[in-house]
């Protein structure tokens, strides 16, 4: 995916330390914001209770998840827990040409890859009130061993050391407030210059702002 090339649609990309409430918000996001189009990654973990392929992830083997990478499918992949999460970059880069909005999942691993090749993207990081109240809400949860949750609580420290590469934080203390937020600014970065022009290229003619000059302005 290229600056260079115009994309009506904005690339949201929303991280957190497990536990955080992220997937929580994220599906309550979707439906607030219908139009928002949730990207789903390819992973080589096992599913979940619940978890459906091709609904929640497309789920893999790591070999064929390396026959992927090394063809280059993956606008950005990192290795989690021990397992691995790659983002097709061509369906990525087929809806936001059609105007459509993006939403990823993703840890910061993979925010950086994606920021590097498309500074555009919004990275939003959701912030737990407290480590007391990440610990709490992982057990809460019951879906890994008391060995998992310490090994997420110690990993929890290094990634929010990554909070200020993220352009928003929100503190998932009240839920509804934390939803809020999020939708403002997923409301807000749909009326930046880029989205605007490229979702109305034939109204921006009209007034003589041309694609060229919003790229120059932009540089």
């Amino acid at each position: 995916m290229q600056e260079s090339t115009p994309h009506g649609g904005s690339l949201f990309m929303v991280a957190a330390p497990s536990g955080a409430g992220k997937s929580t918000l994220v599906k309550a996001l979707l439906v607030k914001e219908p139009e928002i189009r949730l990207s789903i990654s390819y992973t080589t973990r096992a599913p979940r209770p619940g978890e459906t392929d091709g609904q929640h992830y497309h789920f893999t083997t790591k070999s064929d998840f390396f026959d992927r990478k090394n063809n280059n499918e993956f606008l950005e992949c990192a290795e989690v827990h021990g397992n691995y999460y790659g983002t097709s970059r061509i369906l990525i880069d087929q809806y936001m040409q059609a105007g459509t909005d993006m939403l990823l999942e993703i840890d910061w691993q993979g925010a950086q890859q994606i920021k590097a090749q498309f500074p555009q993207a919004v990275g939003i990081f959701i912030l737990p009130p407290s480590i007391d109240a990440l610990e709490k809400r992982l057990k809460k949860r019951g879906q890994d061993s008391e060995q998992v949750i310490t090994r997420r609580l110690l990993a929890a420290g290094g990634e929010i050391a990554h909070v200020p590469e993220f352009e928003y934080v929100i503190i998932n203390d009240e839920f509804d407030v934390a939803l809020s937020e999020l939708a403002a600014i997923v409301r807000a970065s749909r009326c930046r210059l880029n989205q605007q022009s490229a979702k109305n290229a034939e109204l921006f003619a009209q007034f003589g702002i041309h694609s060229n000059l919003v790229a120059n302005l932009k540089n």
